[in-house]
């Protein structure tokens, strides 16, 4: 199932842009949930996580670059289309990695391409996950979607692109279940996912979403090897 937030000021635009991304998903045999939002405000109060969020630049109140903005510091990795009357943003939207800009009337054909390709990449991500419990409830944390847990006497936060979800677990017995799946215990508190690690020195670590995670230095050079080999296996140049 795919999510897709859809957020332009214009109500008119914004459903007619709902219903055309629901027609050609139908088309591709694609299911999905389409929710709309006709301000910045709005879609960043949702509780809802979405895949992809087609955003207008130019709107009332929040414009779409300082949404996109704070749409990144919560949720760094969800894909972002921008969608404008206006070229005079191309450039803008590169500071927050967007995915796509299209420019308003949207053509269907191109708009089916970047569907396309949209959802190309949500099936590239790894579906990894685990199972944890929480007032007799079983809960999936698909481990893509985990920036870092933090362990907290016996309890463990899962921190994610959804918010935090907290449960009680040994933290021996999710070290070893997160083994080779990308994981690393930088420090007795931390267990940090690789994939989003920006930058990293002897003392710290930052997260691409801006976190900062303490590295104990008896861990380091463990760390550093770890980081170069997960980024052999993903293709990087170390």
């Amino acid at each position: 199932m795919l999510w897709i937030a859809v957020c332009d000021d214009e109500v008119m635009a914004c459903v007619k842009i709902a219903g055309t991304i629901r027609g050609i998903l139908d088309e591709m045999k694609v299911p999905c949930t389409i929710r709309q939002f006709y301000s910045g405000q709005e879609l960043l109060q949702s509780p809802e996580t979405f895949d992809i969020i087609f955003l207008d630049i130019i709107m009332g109140g929040m414009d779409g670059m300082r949404t996109a903005q704070l749409v990144r510091e919560k949720a760094y990795d969800k894909l972002l289309v921008f969608i404008s009357a206006s070229r005079d943003y191309v450039f803008d939207a590169y500071d927050v990695e967007a995915f796509q800009y299209l420019l308003k009337p949207i053509e269907d054909k191109k708009l089916k391409r970047v569907l396309q390709k949209a959802v190309r990449k949500t099936k590239e991500r790894s579906q990894a996950f685990i199972i944890v419990s929480r007032d007799r409830q079983q809960k999936k944390l698909f481990l893509d979607d985990i920036y870092f847990f933090e362990i907290r006497g016996r309890m463990i936060d899962a921190h994610g692109t959804g918010g935090v979800f907290s449960y009680y677990e040994q933290i021996g017995i999710l070290e070893k279940e997160l083994q080779g799946k990308g994981f690393f215990r930088c420090h007795k508190s931390y267990l940090v996912n690789l994939k989003y690690v920006d930058v990293y020195n002897r003392q710290e670590l930052v997260l691409d979403n801006g976190e900062r995670i303490a590295i104990a230095k008896r861990r380091y050079e463990a760390f550093c090897e770890e980081i170069l080999k997960y980024m052999r296996e993903k293709g990087g140049s170390v």
